[in-house]
């Protein structure tokens, strides 16, 4: 009888045990941030930041904020000026409209909102495309996200830049 070799495990590849130390130290470790990581997060210490989609301030976020209490949350505020770029993702956010007035196009169809209503952006197995006008350019027009980044995962974490914001001067 015959047998073929069976591929080996990579150098450095982690045994079983050594991944369930592993996965017990990362548990211990988010349980050390929710009970020690910051609270109350000040606006005016977060700088706003304009990238390929808008003008953000980002208060939390999966990854580069990893200081707070909440470990899974995506939200930042995204001040439109005129409009926002263009993209696609499976939805599943809440956009809770802080100043100003606009409307949101979802998938062709335009939904106008103002201060204090809530945009839910609809979950899609393709995902939904989407981009933010301000009615009033020159006007304040801003929203708070809140995502929860587990269920994006989950979702299968689709995310695709279809046109960029007016505003990004980057490559």
């Amino acid at each position: 009888m015959e047998r073929e070799k069976i591929k080996e495990r990579k150098p450095g590849h982690q045994d079983r045990g050594e991944h369930y130390e592993e996965t017990l130290r990362l548990c211990a470790a988010e349980r050390e941030r929710a009970r020690t990581g910051n609270i109350v997060l000040r606006g005016k210490d977060i700088p706003w930041r304009q990238n390929r989609q808008a003008l953000l301030k980002m208060f939390l976020s999966f990854h580069g904020v990893l200081d707070t209490a909440a470990t899974d949350w995506i939200c930042f505020i995204h001040d439109i000026k005129v409009h926002s770029g263009k993209h696609r993702h499976q939805g599943g956010i809440q956009l809770f409209v802080l100043e100003g007035e606009g409307y949101t196009v979802v998938d062709g169809e335009r939904c106008d909102w103002e201060k204090w209503d809530l945009i839910v952006l609809p979950v899609k197995p393709n995902g939904c495309e989407h981009q933010h006008f301000n009615k009033l350019p020159g006007n304040p027009a801003k929203w708070m996200a809140f995502q929860y980044y587990t269920y994006m995962q989950v979702l299968g974490n689709m995310f695709e830049q279809v046109e960029n914001s007016p505003d990004w001067k980057g490559k």
